[in-house]
């Protein structure tokens, strides 16, 4: 049985999509993965065009909101935004609960600054990625 993993943000429409994308591009059939936020405004271009450049298509997401996963089973429930920790729900079963904090790349109002900023975070979320497939063993 795979493990299911959901990613956690406020929008659901930057960190938590990318977070959902490095996962399964990383860990292949490994997980399941899914991602949604405590109040989803839809799937941000700056977000598809950010994984785009690093060969991974998430233009086929979808903006989800929490309460569509709230009676799942999980076995990591994972925050990507301050927000979305301070909100994260009781899950009603057991669930490993992890935060990651990442600045939100589309608060950035310059749009070159912005596209920096979504290239910058998109890293970032593929190093946690990274150690959270590779634990290591104090």
């Amino acid at each position: 049985m795979k493990a299911r993993v959901l990613f956690l943000c406020t929008g659901n429409s930057a960190r938590s999509q990318m977070a959902e994308g490095w996962l399964r591009h990383l860990a292949g059939e490994q997980f399941e993965v899914f991602s949604a936020g405590t109040h989803p405004v839809g799937l941000n271009p700056g977000s598809v065009d950010a994984m785009a450049e690093v060969g991974i298509d998430i233009s086929h997401h979808r903006s989800k909101t929490v309460t569509e996963f709230i009676a799942e089973p999980f076995d990591h429930a994972i925050t990507v935004c301050d927000r979305a920790k301070e909100s994260c729900p009781t899950w009603p079963v057991p669930t490993h609960l992890m935060h990651w904090s990442f600045d939100d790349p589309a608060a950035v109002a310059d749009a070159a600054e912005r596209r920096a900023s979504f290239r910058r975070v998109r890293d970032e979320i593929a190093a946690e990625i990274r150690k959270f497939l590779s634990p290591t063993k104090d």
